[in-house]
């Protein structure tokens, strides 16, 4: 989706994505027409601004939070691969 669908749907300001986007909290991929936010980055800005709303979490706060996140993310991907590869192995 773009920017302008992104704004709408999340309920954020265009001041608070563009924070975040320099924060590097949200990182849309290069769209043709501009920046392209898919639902990853929908997800995220729930999060930050659940946590920042709802949790009052301050913003060293939230990138300790979302650094951790995706490490989960990743380290979620490597299990899943290894399973994977196992899986491929004669017993």
């Amino acid at each position: 989706m773009d920017r302008r669908e992104f704004l709408r749907s999340s309920g954020i300001e265009i001041r608070t994505l563009e924070l975040w986007i320099a924060q590097r909290w949200l990182v849309p991929e290069a769209g043709e027409s501009g920046e392209d936010f898919t639902e990853r980055e929908m997800a995220r800005a729930s999060l930050i601004r659940d946590l920042h709303r709802d949790f009052g979490v301050n913003d060293e706060g939230i990138d300790v939070i979302l650094h951790l996140v995706d490490q989960l993310h990743g380290l979620r991907r490597t299990l899943d691969l290894l399973r994977e590869e196992m899986g491929k192995t004669p017993r």
